[in-house]
């Protein structure tokens, strides 16, 4: 035993001087959702302790419990128990089982998309911040949103390439979609039949909560095989225009189960998979080809910028603005009250004066506000040094405010702290995932993006 645990030390210090920058991305990813944790406890406390007043506190809470702390947690456990290897299933950004295969294609991505267009699906557009507050404002409006955007799953570690839907009585909370993605080089399904590309078709039915995240998501209908033959059926219907295409149906190439998927959906399938062939698709009309490339200049216009990424930036000009606060506080601070700031005492044990300390204390405070801006600019830049600085900086923000938590300090001081300790777990949690790291490590996003260590 002793020969077992003095080899994975050795293989645990090997990595770490091979990588120390993911070694570090490893420890704040972890410290992020400890910290997370407790910034949960402390809302929690909050609105305990001071009653309904601070009612406001429930939504904090339930915005970091159910989009920062829980997918934290299953990134983390996922990575213990999910298969990293082809099962039939798609996976969330969290490393949940998603939605099942129950399609795929033989042909060229633009073949597709030929098809798809012909049988009167929509291309969905790509997850940003328009298209995000667009899909808000129609859903709850119930407004028609054709092209309206779905959240990513993951297949052979990549995002979905692309997604077409078909809404439902223009209505955006119900919908038919299928979201596509390339099958590696050389790589064949199981049983050796090939496949270009394979798809996951699912059919939205209501907006609901995810039950393992409890974030705001589409819930789906358990019948996915029904969705499977409705596109098929729309794709090779006469009156699509498909002349050409094939269809080889591999029976039973899983066994039929009963699951949930990442949302915690019921799902049943019988196991069967079409392969649907695009290859001897007649020439596209011109319309159908500006639509087509009217999509992939869309497409290619998505953000430059990861939503993770972008949190982050802008989390970290709140906690600026936060700070300016806290200067104008200190700036304005009377010298009958100048007491208040906790941080004196032991600066005037060290011998300073209280001029000196009083100047000192603004002069930190408005430096480590122009570097926080300044590092904000560099991670938008890509500089990845940027990003583990503004992690590290964090870390030790949040680090000294748990100790005057833990201290019992002045609640002048806690109080004038909370909102920028909290920003700052805020950026170490949109900073330590895998996304940020890609980003600012000049790879592309998108792959291998499931968040975890």
């Amino acid at each position: 035993m002793r020969g077992t645990l003095s080899e994975r030390a050795h293989a645990a210090v090997e990595e770490v001087q091979e990588n120390p920058v993911r070694f570090a991305d490893r420890v704040f990813f972890t410290f992020a959702t400890v910290a997370a944790a407790w910034l949960a406890f402390l809302l929690v406390n909050q609105f305990v302790t001071a009653g309904w007043r601070h009612v406001w506190a429930f939504l904090p809470f339930w915005l970091i419990v159910a989009y920062l702390l829980l997918p934290r947690i299953h990134s983390l456990l996922t990575k213990v128990y999910v298969p990293d290897y082809f099962i039939g299933r798609s996976r969330t950004r969290e490393g949940l089982l998603g939605d099942p295969v129950n399609v795929g294609f033989r042909g060229r991505q633009d073949r597709i998309h030929e098809a798809m267009l012909r049988a009167g699906w929509h291309r969905a557009d790509e997850i940003n911040l328009t298209s995000s507050r667009r899909m808000v404002v129609s859903t709850i409006m119930r407004r028609s949103y054709s092209d309206a955007p779905v959240s990513p799953l993951y297949l052979f570690g990549r995002r979905q390439r692309f997604t077409y839907q078909q809404e439902v009585e223009g209505n955006p909370a119900k919908r038919h979609h299928v979201r596509f993605w390339p099958c590696p080089k050389g790589w064949r399904l199981p049983g050796g039949h090939r496949a270009n590309w394979l798809a996951a078709g699912t059919y939205d039915t209501a907006v609901g909560l995810n039950l393992f995240t409890l974030q705001v998501t589409h819930r789906i209908d358990a019948d996915i095989d029904a969705e499977r033959d409705h596109i098929v059926a729309t794709l090779t219907a006469p009156e699509a225009g498909n002349a050409g295409i094939r269809v080889k149906h591999l029976k039973n190439f899983s066994t039929g189960y009963h699951a949930r998927n990442g949302g915690g959906d019921a799902i049943r399938t019988d196991g069967d998979l079409p392969i649907v062939d695009v290859r001897a698709l007649p020439p596209a009309t011109p319309e159908i080809l500006a639509a087509v490339e009217a999509d992939h200049r869309e497409a290619e216009q998505s953000r430059a910028v990861p939503l993770t990424v972008a949190l982050g930036l802008f989390l970290m000009l709140l906690r600026v603005v936060a700070g300016a606060f806290s200067l104008n506080w200190v700036l304005h601070l009377a010298r009958e009250s100048i007491d208040e700031l906790w941080i004196l005492a032991p600066m005037l044990d060290l011998g300073f004066s209280l001029e000196q300390g009083y100047v000192l204390v603004r002069g930190v405070i408005m430096g480590y506000l122009l570097a926080y801006l300044l590092l904000s600019y560099l991670v938008y830049r890509g500089r990845n040094w940027a990003r583990m600085v503004t992690m590290a900086i964090s870390t030790v923000s949040i680090i000294v405010y748990a100790v005057l938590w833990l201290t019992a300090a002045p609640e002048s001081a806690l109080s004038s702290n909370l909102i920028g300790s909290s920003l700052e777990i805020l950026v170490l949690l949109a900073f330590s995932g895998e996304t940020a790291r890609r980003f600012t490590s000049g790879k592309n996003p998108e792959n291998h993006p499931i968040d975890g260590v």
